[in-house]
């Protein structure tokens, strides 16, 4: 027998704000947030909403998300830790579940002494979102690491993706599913005290150039080719600079940082004059590495 989203009453909540489920701390409501507790209720969940043709969105720590402040319309599933936040390690390879925080993930590396990872270091969100983005830093991205993916395809079916299948590039990979469930890496052993030494070398670094005590989604431009965006924002001038209660970070420029009472137009007005300036000074286009809802 065919479910509907009211069979899910138990997890189930309507008009629900999205605003304390993302970093920046603005958005609407969700026409549905269903919050699964087992995988299988997940699974269960987003079957339902791709046989009833429902759109169905995937929210994880909202690290890198501005949500309108007219809200999302359809289902939105919340998938974080506890749920699908199982790691393992077996060998040189690390399975981490969807729901499970990367900053947990490297942690348990670098505790059975596997290398590769440390470079994510200070990288906020989910596992399952930073496959889905390749999320990354200057000394690499997480899909140089990616083996398999697991995942529940568009009709429903639980699949393992790896080889030809997974490809990543700048910000992107593609992976195209309705829902990520865990993913596989594969990591070289390393017992030496260098490990833990560059996994605290590249936090005390990210801390120091990164507004991470601030309200803030993390990157807000992907770099242009070649350039930094924080460069080019910064030398339009524009650090420090406000749309309402939402500002270019002082500290790095890529960054917008919010106060209590912002609001994702404010957010929206300031990307536009960003922009709008660096297209103006050196004619780049600076495009999104935010994801944007609806």
């Amino acid at each position: 027998m065919t479910k509907s989203i009211d069979d899910f009453s138990d997890i189930l909540q309507r008009d629900r704000s999205l605003a304390e489920f993302t970093w920046l701390r603005v958005g609407g409501p969700a026409e549905y947030l269903l919050t699964p507790r087992t995988e299988q209720e997940l699974i269960d969940a987003a079957r339902c909403c791709l046989e009833a043709d429902l759109p169905l969105r995937i929210l994880g720590g909202g690290s890198n998300l501005l949500v309108a402040d007219e809200g999302v319309p359809g289902v939105v599933l919340r998938v974080m830790e506890p749920l699908l936040s199982e790691i393992h390690v077996d060998g040189t390879r690390l399975t981490a579940g969807a729901g499970a925080l990367l900053s947990h993930a490297v942690s348990e590396a670098v505790r059975h002494q596997l290398a590769g990872m440390e470079t994510l270091v200070g990288i906020p969100g989910t596992v399952g979102g930073a496959v889905q983005g390749n999320a990354g830093g200057r000394h690499g991205d997480i899909g140089e690491l990616v083996e398999s993916v697991r995942v529940l395809d568009r009709d429903g079916q639980i699949l393992e993706r790896s080889g030809d299948e997974l490809s990543f590039s700048y910000r992107r990979s593609s992976l195209t599913d309705a829902l990520i469930l865990s993913a596989t890496f594969q990591l070289q052993n390393d017992a030496s005290d260098d490990l833990t030494r560059r996994m605290r070398q590249n936090w005390i670094m990210k801390r120091a150039t990164q507004p991470l005590a601030d309200q803030s989604a993390g990157c807000i431009f992907r770099n242009p080719r070649g350039l930094s965006a924080g460069a080019l924002i910064e030398q339009c001038g524009l650090k420090g600079s406000s749309v309402g209660e939402a500002r270019v970070s002082d500290r790095h420029a890529n960054f917008i940082v919010t106060e209590e009472g912002a609001t994702a137009c404010d957010i929206d007005r300031l990307i536009g004059r960003i922009q709008a300036a660096v297209a103006e000074k050196f004619g780049v286009e600076l495009e999104l590495e935010i994801r944007r809802w609806p």
